[in-house]
């Protein structure tokens, strides 16, 4: 049994579900999910370079509870979040007669987790499914609160439907596998939740940081942990995202027009862009006279510190124009009545969502990024 395992609960009436959080939880995957099997069998979907490190310990950790498992395989990257590979998926399911009260599990970042729980959700109507995230990335926020989709050439996520998993399984471990660049990719995730409402946590991050990249699993497990409960407490409240939850795009409206610009290419990660974009965000609240410059500039040297990207400069590649940029982030679907929604601050853990920022503002601010590019 792990040891220290903490859970936080997503608390959704008859829709509730636990995110479970410790060291060694793939091992020990079997006992967590035998009990919610009706009968013991279970598809997992996951992407190549997943399995090839965690498939094997994943099925052996079924077996030793007497479930069978077959594996469907996706190619890994941005790009399988799309038509094709989510039609390959539910038709997969659909041969191997999945049926509505099965559980599919989606071994993987959060590419892997938004379309299996987007095939689950549209899969004969809905069927259950479980998370087991293997990026720090997907641990702290995709993988809880029951966003699902695809892409779409007009915009990221712009395909999907929420439905909620059945369980979150976050074994701190098999961070440890990730390359440098996408552990810090994951990061921006994570420092995004004390920019938005936790300036203690942003302080904790500031002090212990460095720590999470060079393996502290102790450190990891509380990151990990502390994302997950706010993201939880949020998530109760507003399901989908009419009021409190649109706070978690915190850095999104221009990170997901900085992916379209680059294509949902390895150029640029999500987390590298929720970075940048936090940076940006905090800088337009500052020029809009919301919070001190004190702010931007605490947010930018602990973004250094972390050795993270914080300039559009450090994006290897051409972007448009900021009157491109703009049009792209016009495709969001944060977008009411044709008003961009911007996430903006009053300080560090003081964030809101405001429809009441001029056009001129967001282009100069884009204009002097590109500038440095």
């Amino acid at each position: 049994m792990t040891l220290n395992m903490d859970t936080v609960r997503v608390a959704l009436g008859e829709r509730s579900y636990e995110v479970r959080i410790g060291a060694g939880l793939l091992t020990e995957a079997g006992r967590h999910i035998a009990p919610m099997l009706p009968r013991p069998r279970v598809r997992i979907v996951t992407e190549s370079t997943v399995a090839a490190l965690h498939l094997k310990t994943l099925q052996d950790a079924l077996a030793t509870e007497g479930i069978a498992s077959e594996a469907l395989i996706l190619p890994p990257g941005e790009s399988t979040k799309a038509w094709p590979e989510f039609t390959r998926t539910v038709e997969w399911l659909l041969a191997e007669k999945v049926e509505r009260r099965d559980l599919v599990i989606a071994l993987g970042g959060g590419v892997i987790g938004d379309l299996v729980g987007f095939a689950a959700a549209v899969l004969r109507r809905g069927v259950g499914f479980i998370q087991i995230p293997t990026s720090l990335l997907a641990q702290v926020d995709s993988s809880v609160g029951g966003k699902t989709g695809i892409n779409a050439p007009q915009g990221k996520n712009l395909i999907g439907a929420f439905h909620q998993p059945k369980l979150v399984l976050c074994d701190i471990d098999v961070l440890g596998t990730l390359t440098p660049r996408d552990f810090l990719a994951g990061y921006g995730e994570v420092v995004k939740y004390g920019l938005l409402g936790d300036a203690q946590f942003f302080e904790w991050l500031e002090e212990n940081g460095p720590a999470l990249p060079s393996g502290d699993g102790a450190a990891r497990q509380t990151a990990v942990r502390r994302a997950v409960q706010m993201k939880a407490e949020i998530v109760a409240r507003d399901e989908t995202e009419q009021g409190d939850r649109a706070l978690l795009n915190l850095g999104h409206t221009f990170c997901h027009a900085l992916e379209s610009a680059t294509g949902y290419s390895s150029r640029l990660l999500h987390g590298e862009g929720v970075a940048i974009g936090c940076a940006l965000a905090f800088e337009l609240s500052s020029r809009l006279g919301l919070c001190s410059q004190e702010a931007p500039s605490r947010v930018r040297a602990h973004l250094h510190a972390m050795g993270m990207k914080t300039d559009l400069a450090d994006i290897d590649s051409d972007l448009p124009s900021a009157e491109g940029l703009l049009d792209l982030m016009a495709q969001d679907k944060k977008v009411i009545d044709g008003r961009l929604r911007f996430i903006l601050a009053h300080d560090i853990g003081k964030a809101f969502v405001t429809s009441d920022v001029p056009r001129e503002t967001v282009l100069k601010l884009l204009d002097e990024a590109l500038a440095t590019h």
